[in-house]
């Protein structure tokens, strides 16, 4: 159970909707930044439009094209893009109650946004100068983010082999002040939801059908949309009490 009473989306997944921005980027596409989760996976459910997601990864970089009906999923480690081509929208699925929205990512900002985590701060901000998140400061942070991914992608097409480590040990420092908070997360929801489902077997193996007594519905109603990473994002974690500003 989270906090406030609200229970987990099943098996502890976090949900959001994402209408993928329509905004032009430098190499002449459309879209969100590309970025990466340290200890998640997510999964895009495209439900209207057209369009792409780049990512790259050890395997090296693919274009998977996005059309209604689709389903891709990315491990951890994998940098990914969403590019806009039509309309295109997608319900996101994450693991650990929207962790990937929620603190496990690292923008693909140039080197020296990297250096520490007041330096990536200053880059990744939402907020403009009346301290409220802004769009210009949404696509200022995804053009930088942009810049970096295509020079990875160019490095790593070029054959140095070093150029995602780099990036991934960049990304696993930035994370590390945080990971006692992820284990609470992943402690309060995934676990806790893989145990309960033991807890269920367990009975059921005895005999005991109790806990099927406490079955219930539950709703929630479309949240506020917000700036995202990606696009705009009706987050429907966030409206739990122990979610965390989306970044």
């Amino acid at each position: 159970m989270s906090a406030g009473g609200v229970p987990e989306f099943p098996g502890a997944v976090g949900i959001s909707g994402l209408d993928v921005y329509p905004w032009p980027t430098a190499d002449g596409l459309h879209g969100g930044s590309p970025h990466v989760h340290t200890c998640c996976a997510e999964g895009y459910v495209v439900v209207a439009g057209t369009g792409e997601l780049h990512t790259l990864s050890s395997a090296g970089f693919r274009r998977t094209p996005l059309a209604a009906g689709d389903v891709v999923w990315f491990t951890p480690g994998t940098i990914h893009r969403a590019v806009q081509q039509d309309g295109l929208r997608v319900v996101v699925l994450m693991q650990n109650s929207g962790l990937p929205e929620a603190g496990d990512a690292v923008l693909t900002f140039p080197p020296e946004h990297l250096v520490d985590r007041d330096a990536y701060e200053r880059a990744a901000s939402l907020l403009g100068p009346d301290g409220q998140p802004s769009a210009e400061r949404a696509r200022a942070r995804r053009d930088l983010a942009v810049a970096g991914f295509g020079e990875l992608v160019r490095r790593t097409q070029a054959g140095d082999t070093g150029a995602l480590a780099q990036f991934h040990a960049a990304a696993a420092a930035l994370v590390a002040p945080r990971l006692p908070e992820f284990r609470r997360r992943w402690e309060a929801g995934a676990a806790a939801a893989a145990r309960t489902t033991g807890e269920h077997l367990d009975a059921l193996a005895r005999g005991e059908a109790g806990h099927l007594a406490a079955g219930a519905v539950h709703q929630l109603g479309a949240p506020e949309r917000t700036l995202g990473m990606c696009g705009f994002l009706t987050a429907y974690d966030r409206v739990r009490p122990q979610a965390a500003p989306i970044g």
